[in-house]
């Protein structure tokens, strides 16, 4: 019997069984194939360990995505993503331009495709925003575990969305977020109680400040030493 004789059902399981570049690969040589590599069903598990296999068209997003994992472990995040923006030199901004918007963008498309997404894992994702985290939230009414590692620009204002829009969270993990106080935690802790809440160094470690934000504290505690 030839691949292609086999009925939808057993095509899809086949193909559960390679990885995204086989299951373009395969997709390829035909267009009965290519039709059961783009059903929404095969899709629902989706790992990247990298940004820019977010740029790959080996992969669907749909309504049947019920897992999504983004985690870059790369030197590039500690030493060009994860330093404060007036820090930086022009060539680390050049690096960062390069993907900066890139998972922002990813999570807009996620937002608009997959209504019925359950877990959210973004590890050294360094560049998202506390709006992308709101947006997620508020267009995926069914997540129930979200996980963010090493997302430096993400503040409390983050930690508030899922206060305010995070009522099916069951679990919610924010660890390494230096930008993150322990005030915005104890927020989740009182909205949501049942949430299992984890943070690893969040709200311990020492928040970004510019300079001269630097020094206008230095001068207030030499003032209040001063005077007391």
């Amino acid at each position: 019997m030839h691949l292609t004789q086999l009925n939808r059902d057993c095509l899809l399981h086949l193909f559960s069984f390679l990885d995204k570049d086989n299951r373009r690969s395969l997709s390829l040589t035909c267009g009965q194939l290519r039709q059961v590599f783009l059903d929404p069903r095969l899709w629902t598990l989706l790992c990247f360990s990298s940004l820019s296999q977010l740029r790959w068209d080996n992969f669907v997003l749909g309504s049947s995505l019920r897992s999504l994992s983004i985690s870059w472990h790369s030197s590039r995040v500690l030493k060009v993503c994860n330093i404060e923006d007036w820090v930086k030199t022009s060539f680390q901004r050049e690096i960062c331009g390069k993907h900066q918007g890139l998972v922002s963008d990813f999570l807009a498309r996620v937002c608009l495709r997959c209504p019925n997404l359950r877990s959210l894992t973004l590890s050294g994702c360094a560049h998202i925003t506390d709006g992308d985290v709101t947006d997620v939230l508020r267009s995926c009414g069914r997540l129930r575990r979200l996980r963010l590692e090493n997302c430096v620009r993400l503040t409390d204002e983050a930690l508030r969305a899922v206060a305010t829009h995070g009522g099916r969270l069951t679990e919610v993990r924010m660890d390494f977020c230096r930008n993150v106080t322990q005030a915005g935690l104890q927020l989740v802790r009182e909205r949501l109680p049942g949430v299992r809440l984890a943070a690893d160094r969040s709200g311990r470690m020492v928040p970004d400040s510019r300079p001269e934000e630097s020094l206008q504290i230095g001068a207030t505690l030499r003032n209040l030493l001063q005077y007391s």
